[in-house]
């Protein structure tokens, strides 16, 4: 069981200290329609395509939304963080009100499929490699994610029906096959693809996520890859309540709650969709966000990754608000509004003036900032999610 780090009670300040201004001195909160909308728009002009910045709006090849860290293949941002990032961004517009009325999103989104399914044709997209430092695995995640929301609303383009499902496929059947032996999970950073190595919570969670959703949509997913997963990350967290950044709590390895709420929001939200945390674990990871956040919030926008003291990089910024967001909505439903409230208005304290979000230091990887931004607003009215419901035994 998880200690949690505080409870919900957040003080109202000391005698003597500055009060707070009258509620009419305050601006108007923000409006999350019209965020959400300006968001959307956002990502919209943010397609692009990879070798020709100045394609047309309606050029074919302007498909996609590169995900932009500092790691390069031959110079060039991986093909694992194009087709992840493009998953992600067009399954917010997918989420976002209005979708099913709007011909210019679904061109947009329609030219995401196609690439998302063409990504499985790329000689660095196959699960036979070697191993080592390679992110094709967020590919496989977050591109099976994508397909699978599509289909799950009957909103596949008929022109990529085939194609769709060839790629559903793969990508599931390249999650299972990079799997860590033995101990299970997934990591970007591993050694040789047969050898046992730590997994990576980061990781590890929302592909589990991605296998709930395959199996609930009728295809077939090994349960054994599944189980080991999820005992891993049983294994990976402390008695704090922290997640180890790769391995096993208690092996050594940096165990700081600050540095790694995010994780502890994923992993938490994935173990609860399996039947194996409960509600008290999960809330004491959304409060343990919100206490620390600020250690987040210090690395947001900044050079470097893996910075001291807690080991913060800027890519858990926006990662941890969609799992916070994913995370509340597990709670009972009567302590959700407050937690939803704060978690906005932290979310809202680093909009950016152009109604953006972005916490790497690259202007592409605002299409992802503001993607995940906007799908955790959306958060209330989105479908449950998927839980992980194994075959009952023959």
């Amino acid at each position: 069981m998880i200690v949690p780090v505080v409870a919900l009670a957040f003080a109202v300040g000391s005698a003597g200290a500055q009060s707070t201004p009258p509620a009419a001195d305050k601006p108007a909160a923000p409006s999350i329609p019209d965020a959400v909308a300006r968001g959307i728009a956002i990502i919209l002009e943010k397609q692009e395509a990879h070798d020709d910045p100045q394609a047309a709006p309606d050029d074919p090849a302007r498909a996609e939304w590169p995900y932009e860290g500092v790691y390069r293949v031959n110079r060039r941002i991986p093909i694992g963080y194009r087709i992840g990032g493009t998953g992600i961004c067009a399954s917010a517009i997918v989420l976002a009100p209005g979708y099913a009325e709007d011909a210019t999103k679904q061109a947009a989104v329609s030219r995401a499929v196609a690439y998302v399914c063409q990504g499985i044709e790329h000689p660095l997209m196959t699960p036979d490699y070697d191993g080592g430092y390679d992110v094709r695995g967020w590919g496989y995640t977050y591109g099976l994610r994508f397909l699978l929301l599509l289909k799950s609303r009957g909103q596949i383009p008929a022109a990529y029906a085939d194609a769709s499902e060839r790629a559903i496929r793969f990508y599931i059947d390249a999650i299972q096959k990079t799997q860590i032996p033995e101990v299970g999970g997934w990591n970007y950073s591993r050694g040789k693809i047969n050898e046992v190595a730590p997994p990576s919570p980061f990781m590890t969670a929302p592909t589990l996520q991605a296998l709930f959703e395959a199996k609930a949509a009728g295809y077939t997913v090994e349960e054994a890859v599944v189980d080991r997963a999820l005992t891993f990350l049983e294994l990976s967290k402390a008695p704090s309540g922290s997640v180890v950044y790769a391995g096993k709590a208690g092996d050594g390895r940096r165990d700081g709650v600050p540095g790694a709420v995010g994780r502890m929001l994923s992993s938490e939200v994935a173990l609860f969709l399996a039947g194996r945390s409960n509600q008290s674990n999960v809330r004491a990871a959304v409060d343990a966000f919100i206490v620390h956040w600020e250690w987040l919030n210090k690395r947001r926008a900044q050079t470097g990754t893996h910075v001291g003291p807690y080991g913060v990089a800027p890519y858990y910024f926006y990662f941890a608000h969609f799992y916070a967001a994913e995370a509340i909505e597990l709670l009972p439903p009567h302590e959700r509004a407050e937690y939803r409230r704060r978690v906005n208005e932290l979310l809202f304290s680093v909009r950016l003036e152009d109604g953006s979000w972005n916490d790497r230091v690259f202007p592409r990887s605002a299409a992802y900032g503001t993607a995940m931004a906007t799908m955790a607003l959306l958060a209330p009215d989105l479908p449950p999610a998927t839980r992980w419901k194994p075959d009952a035994p023959k």
